[in-house]
């Protein structure tokens, strides 16, 4: 692979294809809006695995909250967008999917949400053990259980995901856009919104975010796929030794791949 480099002073790092198969992501880390960077293993360790199988990665260095409340990120993610499909021709790139993780994945699926209808939809937004509500159902019987039997993965009570929110709006979630919240989004919302992979944690009551959403776009009859990872708990994509991130790698790049098709 070639050498990873930033560009548009530094807010993205284009991981160039080894052998270009024509697709291209633009992808956000996670970290609660408030933490994360570059070289984590779900920005980094993502970005060159799917580079090695043939997808153009542009990693995006989004601001963080509180100091940079929303839109700051959101519109971050534009103009990695923007930059992307001005020079998607360079890379190689003919379709051009986005995606994150945890609070990467909100960034997407808002970022999915302002630009659906447009000529600049995304091809496919990704969408990895994703946070889309500020306040979500409560679990099933099946998934608390699993929480209560494994202490270290219940780590998203409904007030630390408020409270996260909070951060990230700088204020109340109240009347927030969906943009921030695209868990709210109704059907009647997503009517154009794109073709959608949700990859969600196995006992990760975030869990709970993404299964909604992807029940709001079947609704809208939009084509959505969601899959659990068995075995992890949220943010397993920042585990590269363990299986399961293996296992998704090849999901990921798999429902890339067939934008070609």
């Amino acid at each position: 692979m070639t050498a990873p480099y930033e560009e548009l002073d530094g807010l993205v790092r284009v991981y160039p294809a080894t052998t270009p198969n024509g697709t291209g992501l633009v992808w956000a880390h996670g970290g609660g809006f408030s933490h994360g960077d570059l070289d984590m293993p779900e920005s980094d360790w993502v970005a060159r695995q799917l580079a090695a199988r043939g997808t153009t990665v542009v990693s995006v260095d989004y601001r963080l909250a509180p100091e940079h409340p929303f839109p700051a990120a959101s519109d971050d993610m534009l103009t990695a967008w923007q930059w992307a499909r001005a020079n998607a021709e360079a890379f190689g790139v003919r379709l051009l999917a986005i995606g994150g993780t945890s609070a990467g994945g909100n960034l997407a699926a808002g970022a999915g949400l302002r630009l659906a209808g447009t000529d600049e939809a995304p091809a496919l937004v990704l969408l990895a053990y994703p946070t889309l509500m500020a306040v979500q159902p409560a679990p099933d019987a099946e998934l608390r259980a699993a929480l209560d039997a494994d202490p270290s993965a219940d780590r998203f009570p409904p007030a630390s995901v408020l409270a996260m929110y909070e951060r990230y709006l700088g204020g109340t979630v109240d009347d927030a856009p969906l943009a921030a919240i695209p868990g709210n989004a109704t059907a009647s919302d997503l009517g154009d919104y794109p073709p959608t992979l949700i990859l969600n944690g196995d006992a990760d009551e975030l869990r709970v975010s993404g299964e909604h959403f992807a029940s709001t776009l079947a609704a809208a009859g939009r084509d959505v796929e969601v899959l659990t990872e068995p075995g992890t708990h949220h943010g397993h994509l920042n585990r590269p030794d363990e299986a399961p991130a293996s296992r998704s790698i090849e999901r990921m790049a798999a429902r890339i791949s067939a934008l070609l098709a």
